[in-house]
């Protein structure tokens, strides 16, 4: 009974804390921006601006920028995660979690649950703007929520990574600078945008070793075969093995703060 309890009380706190990140995001317009504006404007401003001097059209553009910009927006969600719980931990609201009957872990359990669900967001956002500007797959409907899951996860495993980061800076600031050089680099130095060949040898070498890259194909595989690739399996591999390494950093992290 004593082991129900717990569980029950570390299920209720961390969806009470997921509640409150997720209200920190409605209310904070740099935040909405981040899970809802910034993918569409992108969507809708490199579709239109340069879809005809990269492949000839919009139409024919939207089969390389729709995965771009879905793995783009997992990427600025997720790095959102370091920023929020610095924020929290400088504020001294963590401090005062400490003296509610609250489970230990569960502040930051409900910080990457509501990550999740943000990152569920981003994702509707993104491939909603790219169907309503002519983008069809040529899989169906369940292979397109197939790649989104694997972006999803992709996003939520590099969630703990800027989870660590933000326990271990300085200050928020620090983080979401960090944060977003980190999002434009491996966003503009992949395939997200133009195709690789069009890349000069330096910047191939270094896109071929983004990880990014390779998310990105992952998904436009699936969504142009309609099956299961030996890429996205490396994708989902290589996500088991970010959360296998840095979730039990983060949380040794968070236990020293």
């Amino acid at each position: 009974m004593d082991v129900q309890t717990h569980s029950g009380n570390l299920i209720a706190n961390t969806a009470t804390m997921a509640y409150r990140n997720l209200l920190k995001t409605v209310h904070n317009p740099d935040r909405f921006m981040d899970v809802i504006i910034q993918p569409v404007l992108f969507m809708v401003m490199f579709g239109y601006l340069f879809g005809g001097a990269i492949a000839g059209g919009v139409q024919d553009y939207l089969p390389t920028i729709v995965p771009g910009i879905l793995a783009q927006a997992m990427l600025s969600a997720a790095s959102g995660s370091g920023s929020q719980i610095r924020e929290d931990l400088d504020a001294g609201i963590f401090d005062r979690f400490k003296s509610l009957p609250m489970a230990h872990i569960a502040p930051l359990a409900g910080q990457l649950f509501a990550d999740s669900l943000r990152l569920i967001v981003a994702a509707i956002a993104s491939l909603s703007t790219g169907y309503l500007m002519g983008w069809r797959p040529a899989a169906g409907l369940g292979w397109v929520v197939v790649s989104a899951l694997l972006a999803i996860f992709t996003g939520w495993a590099l969630s703990w990574v800027f989870v660590l980061l933000g326990l271990l800076a300085k200050s928020a600031s620090a983080v979401q600078s960090f944060s977003l050089m980190t999002m434009l680099v491996l966003t503009f130095v992949s395939n997200a945008f133009v195709p690789l060949k069009s890349l000069t040898t330096p910047l191939r070498v270094l896109a071929d070793l983004n990880p990014v890259t390779y998310v990105i194909t992952a998904v436009r595989q699936i969504l142009a075969t309609g099956g299961w690739t030996p890429e996205a399996l490396v994708v989902l591999a290589a996500g088991v093995g970010i959360v296998i390494v840095f979730a039990p950093l983060a949380v040794w992290a968070y236990d020293r703060n």
